[in-house]
């Protein structure tokens, strides 16, 4: 009865063609942003902060860039931890050679530097596809890591071989470093989320992601009816590595502040994100959230109860993880493909149908 299309009127092509056409839709929209900027940053402390708000923000960042590429563009790719590792390093020179720069500008540029790469990596495309792009996808993310350990000047000659983050901060706020609060590292990459969702939303639903999802179906019908795969896969991965780049950027600035490359973005970390949008849902950028917040809750849920509730000891507890998320891919590739997505829409279809669901 809540849930009604009935009498939600739309004049205009403007108003019918909207992101959330539905009144309700736009009211629980509204209700999350409101949400997530005017309630969250008053009560989150430095473990929430750390353990599952900041990075549900980044990974989703990351979730959303792979699922432009794979799930709109159908270019399976295993390189992300890689991209994210170009886009931490960038970040990283940024912050050293031009201190008094703005954060958000070395973010914003690491992600372009991360789309140049990502377009080198990415032509290989252009003649191979399936399996064997995910190959060279994944000879990407191993030479990247090799790179990023064997040449010192990545990380300015560290005898540790890390890479430290300074403090910067945006508008007087510092939101790297260790006097960076809870609420500000929180905001930042609330802001940038923000900002790349609306972006990504507009870019799948323009000529550009029409495009992408005809190389994506057919790409020798979507070749002849004019769409030039060259520039259309090219920009899906310049897109999609832009996206990655600035997740990385976030997670080495922002999130952790020090990182070494082998351990941060590593084959796991390709595998993780790519997890986050099977089970989100590909070509969905609402399934690139759900999965997101659906990998960074589990972990903490399960350490918690397994090892604050049960007792278990902590490397049991990992494997049990790794256990569930793996079933969980099996079950959602075998019982719904289109992941968690589809079952939100079929949710909704049936609250349309309510109280006579079909």
């Amino acid at each position: 009865m809540f849930y009604r299309e009935a009498g939600d009127f739309k004049t205009s092509y403007v108003e019918d063609s909207q992101t959330f056409p539905i009144r309700f839709d736009r009211w629980r929209y509204y209700a999350v942003v409101i949400l997530a900027v005017a309630v969250v940053p008053f009560f989150i402390n430095d473990y929430w902060a750390n353990a599952v708000f900041v990075p549900f923000l980044i990974y989703a960042i990351a979730a959303i860039g792979l699922n432009i590429l794979t799930g709109y563009c159908g270019q399976v790719s295993l390189g992300t931890g890689g991209f994210m590792a170009v886009g931490a390093y960038a970040c990283y020179k940024l912050m050293t050679a031009f201190p008094d720069v703005s954060i958000l500008i070395h973010v914003l540029l690491a992600g372009g530097i991360t789309a140049g790469v990502g377009v080198l990596f990415g032509l290989p495309s252009l003649r191979i596809k399936g399996f064997y792009l995910a190959v060279a996808t994944l000879a990407a993310q191993f030479f990247l890591v090799w790179l990023f350990n064997k040449v010192p000047w990545f990380y300015n000659y560290s005898a540790s071989g890390q890479i430290s983050a300074p403090e910067r901060s945006v508008l007087g706020v510092a939101v790297t470093g260790a006097s960076a609060t809870a609420s500000a590292k929180y905001l930042f990459c609330l802001a940038i989320l923000f900002v790349l969702a609306w972006l990504a939303r507009n870019l799948t639903r323009g000529t550009v992601g029409r495009k992408w999802m005809a190389i994506r179906d057919m790409d020798i019908a979507a070749e002849i009816i004019g769409v030039n795969p060259l520039t259309t896969k090219l920009s899906a991965f310049a897109v999609s590595s832009f996206f990655v780049g600035v997740a990385g950027a976030l997670f080495f600035s922002v999130y952790l502040g020090a990182v070494e490359v082998g351990e941060a973005f590593g084959i796991q970390k390709s595998f993780l994100i790519l997890f986050m949008i099977i089970i989100g849902g590909l070509g969905s950028i609402f399934g690139s959230f759900a999965g997101a917040a659906f990998l960074v809750l589990l972990p903490v849920l399960l350490k918690n109860v397994l090892v604050g509730q049960l007792g278990w000891a902590t490397d049991l507890a990992a494997h049990v993880e790794l256990m569930i998320v793996g079933a969980l891919i099996v079950v959602f590739l075998i019982a719904e493909p289109h992941g968690m997505a589809q079952l939100w829409r079929l949710a909704k279809e049936k609250l349309r149908l309510w109280p006579f669901p079909h």
